[in-house]
């Protein structure tokens, strides 16, 4: 074999290793926790409030603070800006990773189809890999879990 055909077997040989260690690379990425760590702003200023250990004690852990979600509408071509705020993220057996809205007096959720929608659903439609939505009420100190779950038109 010459030396030139060596050079040739040598940088395919190379070129096959790379894009190998590539696709590891974006499986590895894709792997559940890796993707929501990515895709869900972790902010790692947590503040202390009572709500983080009723949080633990029903089994999750809370790993991010309070996020802001600046947002942007055009309507008749004037902008439009408002937010969202997220109190917590938090996660259960570092698979799934959970919204955590904090229930307020002046705000208060209605749990009927409507309410939810309203009040849940943006959050579920910008972070749609996250486990769902814990909701936790302050007042009552109590978890509510919200899984957003599309109707097959069969309850009207």
């Amino acid at each position: 074999m010459a030396s030139s055909d060596k050079a040739v077997v040598a940088l395919m040989g190379l070129a096959a290793a790379i894009f190998i260690l590539y696709r590891i690379y974006i499986w590895l990425q894709g792997s559940p926790g890796s993707f929501m760590k990515d895709r869900v702003p972790i902010n790692k200023v947590i503040q202390s409030h009572p709500s983080i250990t009723l949080l633990e004690d029903a089994g999750y852990e809370v790993i991010g603070g309070k996020l802001k979600i600046p947002l942007s509408f055009q309507v008749n071509g004037a902008p439009m800006y408002s937010r969202l705020f997220i109190d917590y993220v938090a996660t259960r057996n570092e698979e799934h990773y959970y919204l955590v809205i904090l229930s307020r007096p002046r705000k208060e959720l209605e749990f009927t189809g409507s309410g939810l929608r309203d009040h849940i659903l943006p959050y579920l439609l910008i972070y749609p890999d996250c486990s769902g939505v814990l909701y936790v009420d302050t007042v009552n100190s109590n978890i509510h879990v919200i899984n957003f779950g599309k109707d097959d038109g069969e309850s009207s």
